[in-house]
């Protein structure tokens, strides 16, 4: 089903109409961050009796009425991929209140064993290793500074770039962000592809994240979802990192602000 326009995550209003009698749970994402409305999903799950999983790939830090993002639905998941603000180059984590549920995923990603030559049942090796745990470890005492600096980063594209011809995200109330990405919507594709073009050029290289819309792919193929649609066709996220100078800041600014006239 579509998303929301503002907030880029699922469009809440759409779930009741997409429920059929085999449907079991309800899978949304938090994109870039950005809750979902986690009360009118809990809402729609009690009365049709159903699971609530949450694709929490970009969501290490954040928090939601001042609580993990993490402690909403049956099932949470959060990405530790390099790319992610902490990260442990590859791998993950999965979480859950149900002590059941909980105790099946942990044997389930350890070959399903209960011990050296007996198992719970079947099982992937879906764990990560001794090296990237070690990585987790050295990067997580930096967590606090590393959402700080990238706050300093989203305020100084949010200052520098104030035209009617890109949109922000908009975060939903009473979270607390961790930064993670600096989603832009232009007016149109044509303005998208200048503006990258333009810093192409210059050795900087935005992602068109999300880029084509997933509906539009084989599998999914007839569904039709015009505000995912448009939004994949516009979004692009700026370069945001740890170190990234008011200098560098300035150049990809004055490009993008350029490439607008």
């Amino acid at each position: 089903m579509d998303i929301h326009p503002d907030y880029l995550t699922i469009d809440e209003t759409k779930i009741e109409a997409a429920i059929t009698s085999k449907t079991t749970a309800i899978l949304a994402t938090h994109v870039f961050g950005n809750p979902c409305n986690v009360e009118a999903i809990a809402a729609i799950a009690k009365k049709h009796h159903l699971k609530v999983i949450y694709d929490g790939a970009h969501c290490f830090g954040v928090k939601y009425k001042q609580q993990s993002i993490f402690n909403y639905g049956d099932v949470s998941t959060c990405s530790f991929h390099a790319t992610k603000l902490f990260h442990t180059a590859e791998g993950g984590a999965m979480f859950t209140k149900d002590k059941g549920l909980q105790h099946q995923l942990f044997y389930s990603h350890n070959f399903g064993h209960s011990g050296p030559i007996t198992f719970y049942g079947l099982g992937i090796n879906g764990k990560i290793s001794e090296l990237q745990a070690a990585m987790g470890l050295a990067v997580l005492p930096y967590i606090h500074e590393i959402i700080a600096e990238r706050k300093k980063v989203v305020d100084f594209y949010n200052n520098r770039l104030n035209t009617a011809l890109l949109t922000k995200i908009k975060i939903r109330d009473n979270t607390d962000w961790n930064y993670g990405y600096y989603p832009v919507i232009t007016a149109n594709e044509e303005l998208l592809l200048k503006i990258q073009s333009a810093l192409n050029e210059q050795g900087i290289f935005p992602r068109r994240y999300f880029n084509p819309s997933l509906n539009t792919i084989e599998y999914a193929k007839g569904m039709v979802m015009p505000v995912s649609e448009s939004i994949a066709s516009r979004v692009l996220c700026l370069p945001l990192y740890v170190g990234l100078s008011e200098t560098e800041l300035d150049t990809i600014c004055n490009i993008i602000i350029q490439s607008i006239k």
